[in-house]
């Protein structure tokens, strides 16, 4: 089963998931809403209501304290809703997020029903600026939000997980190619049994595609979107994945020797595993893991958003240096902004190294939340 009910993301909620993801949010159900009353100064506010973000809002009785997480060389100040949405735009499951060279921001979401703006893919300024938006061919099914260069220009890959598409457009929107299915790889009886969550991209160009949501194959593409071969198959063994939900091509000396090699968010079987670019197992990383949604490298650290309530700094050796603002479990996820706990994160979905060292955090929460963790001394 998939984890999301594409017929429910036009409603900007995600109903249906892998057997675990099931029983995992049917045990934080139980857990009560719990949590602190969310800090008086929110930025965010006017900006997840719809609001004019631009509009003055009631001064705070005092300024909130700073509020800093994470060990010596690794710690963050967190500030919660750093990027909010534009007037007439609510923010659905905020799922993807992406930097380009100059520093421009892009922030896929699904869109909330009430929502009179529906372009799915906020573009934001390196200081959180709106700028502007496109895609609204996305709503309801934004979700994995890459970025690669390609002889000199910037794309976006797109994985549209209501029309099953990825989906590589320029910075502006406008569309190169798309891509559905791969029928000719054996794998599925129908199209409907595919359905893509995130890609990497290797040093030869080559796509590489999760099909986290359906069958759980890794599939390589050509940079034109031609199908190519079938990288890993659905299972629990050694160089089997079960909701390959999110990829990236590490190129440096890791846990498993020298890059490059293929790093998977082998989220169903709760792990990070490993691959040669052609799908051998190299291994598995579990220290500090429990349901990893992505991964990102700068330097000799790896970012990991974990839908499990924290994001992890993974060390060259593939143990954990930090884990931020766990605030697992949660029951959070269909609660008000009020319940939300500062300095705790519900549902991590995505996460990046921004140019400047900061870590941008999107959220699954159906008012969509963007987390800023700006690095600190």
């Amino acid at each position: 089963m998939n984890e999301h009910d594409r017929d429910d993301r036009a409603a900007g909620t995600d109903r249906t998931q892998a057997p675990e993801r099931r029983a995992f949010l049917s045990a934080i159900a139980g857990l009560g809403a719990a949590g602190l009353a969310a800090s008086a100064t929110r930025r965010a506010a006017a900006g997840w209501l719809g609001v004019d973000p631009q509009s003055p809002a009631a001064a705070p009785a005092k300024p909130a304290p700073s509020l800093v997480v994470g060990p010596a060389g690794a710690r963050f100040e967190v500030v919660h809703d750093w990027l909010v949405p534009p007037k007439g735009c609510m923010f659905g499951d905020t799922h993807g997020v992406a930097q380009d060279a100059t520093g421009n921001l892009y922030l896929a979401h699904t869109v909330h029903p009430e929502s009179t703006l529906r372009d799915a893919v906020m573009v934001y300024s390196r200081d959180g600026t709106f700028m502007r938006s496109f895609g609204k061919e996305f709503a309801g099914g934004a979700h994995g939000l890459d970025l690669a260069r390609e002889d000199g220009t910037e794309y976006l890959y797109h994985c549209d997980t209501a029309r099953r598409l990825v989906v590589k457009t320029r910075l502006d929107g406008s569309v190169v190619w798309e891509a559905g299915c791969p029928m000719q790889s054996g794998a599925y009886a129908a199209p409907a049994e595919w359905c893509p969550t995130n890609v990497a991209f290797g040093p030869d160009g080559t796509v590489f595609v999760g099909d986290g949501y359906g069958k759980s194959f890794i599939h390589a593409f050509s940079p034109k979107g031609e199908w190519k071969s079938i990288v890993a198959r659905p299972g629990s063994g050694k160089g089997e994945v079960s909701c390959p939900h999110g990829m990236t091509v590490d190129m440096r000396k890791g846990p498993f020797g020298d890059g490059p090699a293929l790093v998977v968010a082998d989220r169903g079987n709760r792990r990070i595993q490993y691959l040669s670019l052609d799908g051998r197992h190299l291994g598995f990383l579990s220290d500090g893991v429990r349901m990893p949604c992505d991964m990102k490298v700068r330097g000799d650290r790896m970012l990991v958003p974990d839908l499990e309530s924290v994001v992890t700094i993974l060390g060259p050796d593939g143990k954990p240096v930090a884990q931020l603002c766990d605030g697992h479990p949660s029951s959070l996820r269909g609660a008000t902004r009020e319940s939300f706990i500062p300095g705790k994160f519900v549902h991590p979905h995505d996460a990046i190294w921004l140019a400047n060292g900061d870590i941008l955090v999107a959220e699954w929460v159906p008012i969509g939340r963007v987390t800023l963790l700006r690095a600190t001394t």
